[in-house]
């Protein structure tokens, strides 16, 4: 899988870039400017993740991001900022954005954010999940009863050994439904499924 890194700031472009390199199956580029994007995907075709710091050169505000997703320079677009409004982030997303990076989430965190995002998903911070309330009511509906019981046990601090124990399951079957859980969330690790359980009510 192709990622594009684009920040004109070169140390954490290129410390990003280095990390994501260390994970099987990316092939991960930096860039430090918008029209260096325009330029890369011209010459090597879209990438499959582009990851846009909104205040470097050449993204005009959301200009660049709705650019990157309009001429399809990416097959997901991403925005990434130390110090964006919630308001920003919103507009990202509804332009078409695949997730929102801030720069101050751990190294560990921005990788699993490019794997979830990979697979299709949209990645927001747990934080900002629960601020913005970006997950409806409906999506806790679309959980089986066995799958909100896991659930039930995330909220709890409860590893996957445990929760198949409680529950009389293989702990293989217990990680199946918490794949499916976050698939059906729209979230990346257990803290954030059980943020928006405890937000929607669930426990």
């Amino acid at each position: 899988m192709r990622v594009l890194i684009a920040d004109d700031h070169d140390l954490l472009r290129d410390t990003l870039v280095m990390f994501l390199n260390g994970q099987p199956d990316l092939d991960v580029e930096g860039v430090g400017s918008y029209d260096d994007v325009v330029a890369e995907t011209n010459a090597s075709g879209p990438a499959d993740l582009i990851v846009l710091d909104y205040r470097m050169p050449g993204m005009n505000g959301l200009d660049g991001l709705r650019d990157a997703i309009q001429n399809g320079r990416g097959k997901r677009v991403a925005l990434m900022s130390g110090d964006v409004t919630r308001s920003v982030v919103e507009a990202a997303l509804e332009a078409g954005a695949s997730g929102f990076i801030p720069k101050t989430l751990p190294a560990k965190s921005v990788r699993n954010a490019v794997a979830f995002m990979l697979m299709g998903e949209t990645y927001l911070p747990a934080d900002l999940l629960r601020e913005t309330e970006t997950v409806p009511d409906g999506r806790l509906q679309a959980l089986s009863k066995r799958e909100r019981e896991v659930l039930r046990g995330l909220c709890d601090g409860k590893s996957n050994k445990q929760i198949a124990l409680e529950l009389s399951l293989s702990e293989a079957t217990v990680k199946l439904h918490v794949k499916t859980i976050y698939r059906h969330l729209g979230v990346a690790n257990r803290t954030q499924a059980a943020l928006i359980a405890r937000d929607q009510g669930l426990t």
